[in-house]
């Protein structure tokens, strides 16, 4: 497969880029497991200390999320990594080749309105949607989820449901050290950030259909744990701020 790239629209410029790939092995040099005890009860779903949780919206996305929902049952996921993380924009996971070049053996139908799909799920902070390529109808597997509001990727992804719980597991890949990726950004996680087990949970109180991603332990750099945490200056919008480049699939 060829690694795939795309073109939109940010800080009202038309970008294009390639992103690369993940690994699947875990490292030492750890933050603590997820085997610790329960911290949150989600309605009725117990969340763990290292986990998060995915609430699917069939409603605006149905392809998408049964596409992801038919991995998710099959263990598609389990061992997988966040391969592409990327400060003030999104963390990309899911691809089984650990290059960028990864998918399932199925590819579905774009969501979006630039494909002739209504999707009024907009790409703000927690959204999960899916990565493609130049081609439409191209995701596969690999999605990403929005740390910022990515508004500027509104009608040309599928953005399919929401990190509802446990977001600052999402946020804590953001610690672990990253060296230069093929996109020229500091976004290839230098120890594997690894997705133990991703398993169907019960639905919420409305109907939706959930998943719960237990990570295991985050490789947290030592830098990371020691220093406090800077505020970014105020003149540092998200939207100026995210690089060029975006998510891509298989």
């Amino acid at each position: 497969m060829k690694i795939k790239s795309l073109a939109v629209c940010a800080a009202s410029a038309l970008m294009m880029a390639l992103l690369s790939g993940c690994g699947q092995t875990s490292a030492p040099g750890t933050a603590e497991s997820g085997d610790a005890a329960a911290v949150a009860e989600i309605d009725g779903a117990v969340v763990g200390e290292n986990a998060f949780i995915i609430t699917l919206y069939p409603d605006v996305a149905p392809i998408t999320c049964e596409n992801f929902e038919g991995l998710v049952k099959n263990g598609f996921y389990d061992g997988l990594t966040f391969h592409r993380v990327i400060d003030d924009f999104m963390a990309q996971g899911g691809d089984p080749n650990g290059d960028g070049t990864g998918g399932s053996d199925k590819e579905i139908k774009g969501e979006f309105s630039s494909n002739g799909v209504e999707n009024n799920l907009s790409h703000q902070r927690g959204v999960i949607s899916m990565a493609r390529s130049m081609d439409m109808n191209s995701a596969s597997s690999q999605f990403f989820i929005c740390y910022a509001d990515c508004t500027f990727l509104d009608g040309q992804y599928a953005a399919f449901g929401e990190v509802k719980e446990g977001m600052e597991v999402v946020d804590s890949f953001l610690k672990v050290e990253r060296t230069m990726g093929g996109d020229g950004a500091p976004s290839a996680p230098v120890e594997p950030i690894v997705m133990e087990k991703v398993a169907m949970i019960s639905d919420d109180a409305e109907g939706h259909p959930r998943v719960e991603v237990k990570m295991a332990p985050i490789p947290v750099s030592e830098q990371a744990e020691e220093a406090p945490a800077e505020e970014a200056p105020a003149e540092e919008a998200p939207a100026e701020e995210a690089p060029a480049e975006i998510p891509t699939g298989d």
